[in-house]
């Protein structure tokens, strides 16, 4: 039985009220590392799931099933419970939903119509009549959120805490090396500059190595400024990645740059990481952005 359980592929269908907050949940699922299928037709259910059930990669799916579909829609609870009573299928309904003045108000902000709302019609209306095609997939729904007085960050809380995986924080870093000459990285959270300290450039035998050859990462860190500086620098990243993952956010990049992005940034960069993997379960990774440019224009001339 234990075996059986192991060999299940998760499977999480999100549906509920428009606006009730499914784009915030898919993304959530997303970050927290399923597979990720939005506005899935009901009737095409099966097929999805022979495709899913041969792939050795996918062990976790979550799809939006709404009523997007239209007609499709009504196909939702005959293909839901066909897939239940597959053993190979650990599956749970996460149904949203909000009250009729919130998704009222919902709408009113984002200026759209409501997908059931007749021509002429109101918002409202459209609201009442989604509630009642949506009764019998509620009723069978594993776990019914309501979002009326819930921010998007606490949402993304809620459900980590209820499908967080042993051994999954669904929070990643992501260390970048750069060279303040190329530019910072748009995308950076956190941008280091580390061009106070002693440069390998200017050492003959260092120039055309990177921080990541000995010689050149022993050169940098053999500087009480480097020591001092890293003791400082490894006890901010202690004090804030755990804020920043309490915060919702579900991946965090952090920058370190030198002059050329090719020794101390280098350097640095690898050793951020490294101490962020010891101190931490957080997936950790490290990429150098111009750690080759040297060279190319070297190769270029």
């Amino acid at each position: 039985m234990t075996e059986q359980m192991n060999n299940q592929t998760k499977l999480v269908v999100i549906t509920g009220m428009s606006g009730a907050g499914k784009t915030v949940t898919l993304q959530c699922f997303e970050d927290m590392g399923y597979f990720c299928v939005d506005n899935m037709p009901p009737s095409l259910l099966p097929k999805f799931w022979e495709l899913i059930r041969h792939s050795e990669s996918i062990s976790r799916v979550c799809l939006v099933i709404d009523l997007r579909s239209g007609q499709f829609f009504k196909a939702l609870t005959g293909a839901v419970m066909q897939m239940d009573n597959d053993a190979l299928i650990d599956m749970q309904i996460v149904y949203l939903e909000a009250s009729d003045s919130a998704l009222v108000s919902r709408y009113k902000e984002t200026r759209r119509n409501h997908p059931l709302q007749r021509e002429g019609g109101s918002i409202l209306e459209g609201i009442q009549r989604e509630r009642q095609e949506l009764a019998p997939i509620r009723q069978a729904s594993n776990l019914v959120l309501d979002t009326t007085n819930v921010s998007p960050r606490e949402l993304r809380a809620t459900l980590k805490r209820e499908f967080h995986t042993s051994g999954d924080s669904g929070f990643s870093v992501e260390v970048i090396s750069f060279g303040f000459k190329y530019g910072i990285p748009i995308d950076a959270d956190i941008v280091m500059d580390v061009r106070f300290l002693p440069n390998p450039y200017y050492v003959e035998s260092l120039r055309m190595l990177t921080g990541q050859d000995q010689p050149v990462y022993d050169y940098v860190m053999q500087h009480d400024a480097t020591e001092t500086f890293f003791e400082t620098w490894s006890n901010m990243i202690q004090f804030t990645l755990p804020l920043y993952q309490a915060e919702g956010k579900s991946n965090l990049t952090i920058a370190i740059g030198c002059t050329g992005g090719q020794h101390r940034s280098v350097a640095l960069a690898e050793r951020t990481a490294h101490w962020i993997e010891e101190h931490f379960d957080y997936p950790v990774h490290i990429s150098h952005r111009d750690i080759n440019k040297k060279k190319e224009t070297v190769n270029r001339s």
